[in-house]
């Protein structure tokens, strides 16, 4: 199978030396890229700047900001069986970045923002009858809505919710806790562990996925 996964933080100038990003370290994104190369699939993984090896037998393709990351998605993305979009890409941009630096001496920029492309809502009316989706949905509040709604929004099979307001799991640390919720009405639940325990456990319910897609192909076809 082929397996594409998107990891990390993206980044937005503000100016020549500054930017706006997020606290994802990308470790979560990484675990389910070494799962599914220790699975035997082939595996591409589109990273945002982090501070990680790279796992083991995996083609990394490295981007910085959001427009990156969508043309990097939109290159490998017929090539994959399995989609999951790990990756926190930053919301907003400044819509016109300095082209110097910013002097303290000038007082605080004001900032004219425009958002970010959504990458899975540009890349969900290409989705074929045999891929799978899968979506993250980091959440401070209403976890379990947020997710489903995203769930419904961008044509995903599975989202994958974590709840980023507690340092102990999610951004930047070692374990996480997972609400996942699919396309079918299901839904199910990874209690706190290490992201690579949390990875293999995600990915093996990815796998049944695209087993059935293959199999409901192959009867209709």
């Amino acid at each position: 199978m082929n397996v594409l996964v998107t990891a990390g933080p993206t980044r937005e100038a503000l100016d020549p030396v500054r930017f706006i990003s997020n606290r994802s370290s990308g470790k979560m994104g990484y675990a389910l890229a070494a799962a599914a190369h220790g699975a035997g699939h082939r595996v591409r993984l589109i990273s945002g700047p982090v501070a990680l090896p790279p796992p083991e037998g995996v083609n990394v393709i490295p981007v910085v900001s959001a427009d990156d990351m969508l043309t990097a998605v939109e290159k490998n993305l017929a090539w994959c069986d399995l989609l999951i979009m790990a990756a926190a890409v930053v919301d907003w941009r400044p819509r016109k970045p300095a082209r110097h630096k910013w002097k303290k001496s000038q007082g605080p920029p004001v900032i004219e923002w425009e958002p970010t492309p959504d990458i899975l809502s540009a890349i969900a009316p290409r989705k074929t009858p045999r891929q799978v989706f899968c979506g993250f949905a980091a959440e401070t509040r209403a976890l379990a809505r947020e997710a489903k709604r995203k769930l419904r929004e961008k044509n995903l099979d599975a989202i994958a919710a974590n709840d980023v307001s507690r340092a102990d799991r999610g951004f930047d640390a070692a374990r996480n806790e997972l609400a996942v919720f699919f396309a079918d009405g299901a839904a199910r639940h990874i209690p706190l562990a290490s992201k690579a325990v949390c990875a293999r456990r995600l990915l093996a319910w990815l796998e049944n996925l695209v087993e059935k897609k293959v199999k409901n192909n192959s009867k209709n076809s």
